[in-house]
């Protein structure tokens, strides 16, 4: 199956994202792309540095005029389409929602993001209601895709009842980069984990990762710091942990690779996780700490 990944800069507004993802989704698919990965929030800036009321209003209905937008991309150009939209569920309850489209179009499926982080320049808990719809692959034409969103991305359990529950590919739109101000010693470390991170779960469910980054510097609006530098490094791995294409940190690009779903199993044959989870044993992940 050919994979592509649209590691994007900010744009200046929802209309010029929009345009700039389907000349990027048009160029993947002539170069025979069947699955196409935007990253998070990728209509606009990701305003969660700050906490203001007013970046509400960037929240869209799903159904709505951006999922209108992808849907007539992923039609066009025949392909599985993985989007990441602010969604406006009700009036004060909102979510971040990754949308999945077949290629004629239709929305089969959306993931609304589980884990919620609120750390400085990353104040999502204000913005976003933790997801409810659990950790169900979306099924599709190319495949059973387990897709999740970003801070997930560091929760081993979240890709594992992915795989248990039948993904056949990990997908993570992602948000993520730098504080300006750290060392670049700090700066590369938190790359590699998120790197390292990743390629576990790829490991350790035998399964296809695809992880779509956004990059380049986006200022703080509030002042209140210094801004993020998108770290970029989109990457796509096989079933060991194998690269198979990573992007880099500071270009807009489409990332292209090949993987094979047959891997999985042929890999599974020799290192069969899922036959020696004990089950039985591990109660105590439904506990937040054991003391």
């Amino acid at each position: 199956m050919q994979v592509a990944l649209i590691q994007h800069r900010n744009a200046a507004d929802r209309e010029t994202s929009l345009a700039d993802t389907a000349a990027a989704v048009a160029d993947a698919a002539r170069g025979g792309a069947q699955l196409v990965v935007l990253a998070e929030l990728h209509t606009g800036p990701y305003f969660c540095q700050t906490e203001a009321t007013a970046e509400f209003d960037r929240a869209e209905p799903i159904p709505g005029p951006s999922t209108d937008a992808l849907a007539t991309i992923a039609r066009e150009h025949r392909v599985v389409l993985v989007g990441s939209l602010f969604e406006r569920r009700a009036p004060g309850l909102y979510h971040n929602t990754a949308v999945v489209f077949e290629r004629d179009g239709g929305l089969v499926g959306r993931y609304r993001k589980m884990h919620i982080p609120d750390d400085p320049g990353y104040y999502e808990k204000y913005y976003f209601t933790p997801g409810d719809l659990g950790f169900e692959p979306i099924d599709t034409s190319v495949g059973r895709l387990g897709v999740l969103v970003c801070w997930d991305q560091w929760y081993p359990e979240a890709a594992r009842l992915m795989a248990l529950a039948g993904a056949q590919v990990l997908i993570y739109p992602t948000a993520i980069g730098w504080d300006p101000g750290d060392a670049k010693t700090e700066q590369e470390r938190q790359r590699e984990a998120w790197i390292t991170v990743q390629r576990g779960h790829a490991v350790a469910n035998n399964l296809p990762v695809l992880a779509c980054n956004r990059t380049g510097f986006e200022p703080d609006l509030s002042g209140a710091s210094a801004g993020a530098q998108f770290w970029g490094s989109s990457f796509v791995v096989g079933p060991q942990g194998e690269f198979l294409a990573q992007a880099g940190v500071e270009t807009v690009e489409i990332l292209r690779a090949g993987i094979d779903p047959a891997q999985t199993e042929r890999v599974r044959r020799q290192w069969p996780f899922l036959r020696d989870r004990r089950i039985d044993a591990y109660a105590g992940l439904l506990r937040r700490y054991i003391d």
